[in-house]
């Protein structure tokens, strides 16, 4: 009697069902293809108004964020300690920022980090941010085209975004920010049946053609004026149809397991006044959207230029650092305001080294050859050096070692080397089509293998 040949799928196979054409997931019985995915990834993590800028003769140089010397043998500065023990997985950079953002107002400048957009030349109009970029060519490839998170949540107010991201027409895509919502989101599934919720999704779908009909006849009676403030709100209303496509593709398929150790880890319940055990879970989240190949993109702002208005202006406070990251960092230079201030940086790297370990010690593929970190690209940073200051953009990029980037360096640029270029190379090294990303003009070499 013959054994069974074993069933066998290539990774090219296709689901379609139910008007969509999807890749399939990685599974056991497409063999080593399947075996060792490695899936790209990239993310991006954003914090306001600067950091530590101690003069070396303040007599707290210690606390300056960036390190004395640049090269390989560079020490960790107090603000960056918790990140020594990933050295050889970061590299730290200085003097990059945006030329177009350089000109405009401090705080007007988070919106751009991802877009290096000329705000005020464009009447507040953004550009598609390159997370998005990523996310577009991504998309087929998980359930989720991009995580996209602030500590705020929405989308805030032009040049106060409460987001890192931006879709093709440059309007920011509303960020989540309640962690059992993500949670529900990605993983849950809740008592309903797959039947029950192919009629909903059907039911928003045709809610939605509905809405769109009626939409096209009212925008022919409008005014210029009208019409742009109207294409606003139809391009939220296409936000959610795809989101439902998305959903009705994806619907046949069970959302990932987690594991007791998995649910353990995470405070759900965590909220602005608890920043030790949010901003945690925040990173917590990103990492298991990744593990489980749930999404390829995330983006996480912890905190936006809103100052009084933004839900993350009292973590420092809350932390026991004196006074809201606005007041704190105004206080960069001075003699009672350097070791808080650094303080604060110190506590923002450490949860952003807690997130990297996390990524270095799991495996990416089945032989553990490499890891999430070493298939991730991730860009940590702010868009101030010091408050109202748009230019040396104290930057970490983490990550990617499996996808062509080494490690190990803190490199100082001169400033005409765009940040955008940095933007355009992590995009190309996650397979990203792309000749060029805002106003970008090569790749950065220094950071390559």
């Amino acid at each position: 009697m013959h054994s069974k040949k074993p069933w066998h799928l290539n990774r090219r196979a296709f689901l379609r069902g139910i008007g969509a054409t999807l890749a399939l997931p990685s599974l056991e019985c497409m063999g080593s293809e399947a075996l060792n995915p490695s899936p790209k990834r990239l993310a991006a993590i954003y914090f306001p108004f600067g950091v530590s800028m101690a003069a070396a003769d303040s007599g707290k140089a210690d606390w300056n964020w960036f390190p004395e010397k640049a090269g390989a043998d560079f020490k960790f500065s107090n603000p960056l300690s918790p990140l020594e023990s990933l050295r050889d997985d970061i590299s730290i950079l200085g003097g990059l920022s945006h030329p177009e953002v350089r000109k405009i107002d401090g705080h007007d400048s988070g919106d751009t980090f991802l877009t290096g957009c000329d705000l005020l030349g464009r009447d507040l109009r953004n550009v598609q941010s390159m997370d998005q970029i990523a996310a577009s060519q991504l998309a087929d490839k998980t359930r989720f085209s991009s995580l996209v998170m602030s500590t705020d949540g929405g989308v805030g107010e032009p040049t106060r975004s409460s987001t890192l991201s931006y879709n093709e027409h440059g309007r920011p895509i509303p960020a989540l920010n309640q962690p059992r919502q993500i949670f529900e989101r990605l993983f849950g599934g809740g008592d309903e049946s797959t039947a029950r919720g192919r009629r909903r999704l059907r039911s928003a779908g045709s809610m939605l053609d509905l809405v769109l009909d009626d939409a096209k006849r009212v925008r022919s009676h409008l005014g210029q004026n009208d019409k742009e403030k109207f294409d606003e709100y139809l391009d939220s209303v296409r936000q959610v149809e795809k989101r439902v496509e998305r959903s009705q593709a994806w619907i046949d398929l069970p959302k990932p397991e987690l594991t007791d150790q998995d649910r353990e880890r995470l405070k759900l319940e965590s909220d602005s006044n608890v920043p030790e055990d949010y901003v945690g879970t925040m990173y917590e989240l990103i990492y298991l959207a990744f593990r489980t190949d749930s999404t390829r993109v995330a983006t996480y702002q912890i905190g936006s230029m809103g100052d009084a208005t933004s839900l993350s202006g009292k973590f420092p406070q809350l932390l026991g650092f004196g006074k809201n990251i606005h007041s704190l960092c105004h206080d960069w230079n001075k003699p009672n305001g350097i070791e808080p201030l650094g303080k604060w940086d110190q506590f923002l790297s450490r949860k952003f080294a807690e997130f990297l370990t996390r990524m270095r010690e799991t495996p990416s593929n089945a032989d553990g050859s490499k890891s999430l970190l070493d298939q991730t690209t991730i860009l940590y940073g702010c868009s101030n050096s010091t408050t109202h200051n748009n230019r040396n953009y104290p930057l970490v990029l983490a990550g990617g070692k499996g996808l062509g980037f080494k490690h190990g360096n803190y490199h100082r640029f001169e400033e005409s080397v765009p940040l955008a270029n940095l933007h355009l190379t992590m995009l190309k090294k996650i397979g990203i089509t792309a000749d060029k990303f805002a106003d970008s003009n090569a790749l950065v070499p220094e950071v390559l293998a």
